[in-house]
Formats: structure tokens, sequence, C-alpha cells
């Protein structure tokens, strides 16, 4: 194999770009010609690619986002699409792709794998909730920024003696939102995985208060049944009965910003470097991730299209931690 390429997917996580500098690095001091791919598979599809060198990727490990950018691609979710995006990789002479992404950009990886593309994957998504991998690319830096807006709103909260509602990303999973909850000594944490009612919520603080507590706080994963609108909704509506009131904070995309942590950098270099060796070995259809604290490979056929859940175990050990 003389010319790999690597393209970025999904949503920007922190710590992307120093896996985009392993790959080219690592890469051409393997023997082979790297290429970039801009935009994700939108560019893959019309062939947006460009030949990367070292100093290409000089002066980027401490930038969030993606260098390579991402953009969403419906014709690429079709055969023909895909097809598209192989003849594309041909015309260039690009005989590998490493897809640096989450979910949906493993999904798209291993249809062009049953397509027959040499195919590697770097498991990068600040969610956490790949198969194939303990943590993520992305996460350390994401659950970092939300516990800093916690501890920041606890300040809030203990000086007006109020209950505040933060809002974290995880559209499928509450990875995001119970760690955070569980390191900012949150009183309630509401995630996909566990149903809890706005009525329940309030039970739960008036309890809170009941035991002493002048403050509290809640954080919500945004894809729960009951997000943090459906909440505020409630609340707005029963304040009278409550007894107190709630404020809401949304922290959306700004987790998805920042200088990506020490962890993540080490996290997305080590195992983009793995993928470069791994696409090279023939090792192919596999996503790299870490898991135990050793680099690891688990074939893409066992990822695609499904979410790792957050362990019960943990979300126990929140309520407990709560009282």
């Amino acid at each position: 194999m003389k010319r790999i390429a690597v393209l970025t997917s999904g949503g920007d996580a922190p710590g992307m770009n120093a896996a985009i500098r392993s790959v080219v690095r690592v890469g051409i001091d393997r023997g082979v010609e790297v290429f970039g791919v801009n935009h994700g598979y939108a560019g893959l599809v019309s062939g947006d690619l460009q030949e990367m060198g070292r100093r290409d990727v000089g002066g980027i490990m401490h930038l969030g986002g993606t260098m390579l950018g991402s953009a969403r691609s419906e014709e690429f979710k079709t055969e023909a699409g895909q097809r598209k995006a192989m003849r594309s990789l041909n015309q260039h002479g690009v005989e590998g792709l490493i897809v640096i992404g989450g979910n949906g950009s493993q999904t798209g990886a291993n249809a062009l794998w049953k397509l027959g593309l040499p195919v590697v994957g770097v498991a990068s998504t600040i969610d956490n909730d790949l198969y194939g991998a303990d943590i993520t690319i992305g996460c350390d830096t994401a659950l970092n920024i939300a516990l800093e807006a916690i501890d920041r709103l606890k300040v809030t909260a203990a000086s007006h003696e109020r209950a505040f509602l933060i809002e974290v990303m995880g559209r499928d999973c509450g990875y995001l939102a119970l760690m955070a909850g569980i390191a900012g000594g949150a009183e309630a944490i509401v995630i996909p995985e566990v149903e809890i009612t706005p009525e329940q919520l309030a039970d739960e603080l008036t309890s809170t208060y009941e035991r002493g507590k002048s403050h509290a706080i809640i954080v919500v994963a945004e894809g729960a049944k009951h997000n943090a609108n459906a909440i505020m909704e409630y609340f707005t509506r029963e304040e009278e009965n409550i007894g107190f009131e709630l404020r809401a904070t949304h922290l959306g995309h700004v987790q998805r910003g920042g200088t990506p942590s020490v962890f993540d950098r080490g996290l997305a270099t080590r195992t983009a470097a793995a993928a470069v060796d791994h696409m090279l070995a023939g090792d192919h259809g596999t996503l790299v991730g870490m898991q135990g604290a050793k680099i690891t490979t688990t074939p893409l056929e066992e990822i695609a299209g499904r979410h790792k859940p957050v362990d019960p175990e943990l979300y126990k050990l929140a309520e407990v931690l709560a009282k």
C-alpha cells in the first residue's frame, strides 16, 4: 500500500487535529503518501482530497475542531453515493481510508469496507457511546468543559439558594451527563437510559431541601425523554405548588470547542498511529480504540449502528452520592 487517506466525520471532537497529525506523520514515516479528505463524507463523494505533508499538520495539536472539516452528506448514505466515493478514491490512487469519528462515521466506514475498500476507524466522539472503546477522543475535554460550567453555576446556586438545571450534550447516550453530574455533585441526573419524570424531579428536590441543602443542581442529557425544555415547562407551570423556582442553562455546542486536554491529545495520537499500522498490516474493517488502558481493535460490523449505554452501576452510585 502506497497511498492512504484520512477524513473526519460527524460532530467535531477536541483531539481530532492531533489524530490527523498522527496519521499524516506516522504514515509518511512508514513510507506512504497521505491525503486529507475535506468536509467528511461529502468531500469524499465530491473528490475533495489533497496530499498532506509533515508541515501541513504542524501547530494544530492544541486546536479544537478539525482542520479537515466535517459535513453531513445525504448522498453518501445511498449505495450510489458510496460507490461515487470509492471512485473518487480510485481516481486519486488512494488504496485505504482512515475514518476518525463516532457512530455515524463508523457506520459509513463499515459500508465502504463491505464494498471492498480497506478501512480502519478511529474512535472519536464526545458522547463516548462507541462499542470497542472505553473512552473516545474528545470525551475528556467535553467533560471538563461541562464540569467547569457546573462548578461555576454551583457557586451562584449556593449564593442565591436556588436550584439550577444544566443541559449537556448526549442525544442517545447519557455518559456526559452522568459523569459530569457525579463529578459536579449534582442532586439529580437525567439521562436517556433511565426515565425520570418532572414530577419525580420535583419530589427529589423537595427532599433535598428537607435534608437541609440550600441549593440544588440537576444535570440532564439533551436526548433524555424529559429534556431541559420539558422539565422547565413543568416547573414553571407548577412553581407555586413546588415552592421554589428552577433556572436552566443549555451548554449546547460549547462543549465541543476549546483546547483538547492532555489525555485527548495523547489518546488521539496513539489510536491514530495504531490505525496507520493496522492499515499497512492488512488489519482492515476494524475500529481502533482504547480498552483497559490498551489500544485494541474491534470489527466495524460489531459497532455499526449501535450505541454503547452507560454503566447502570454508575447511575446507582450517583443516586447514593446525591443523598
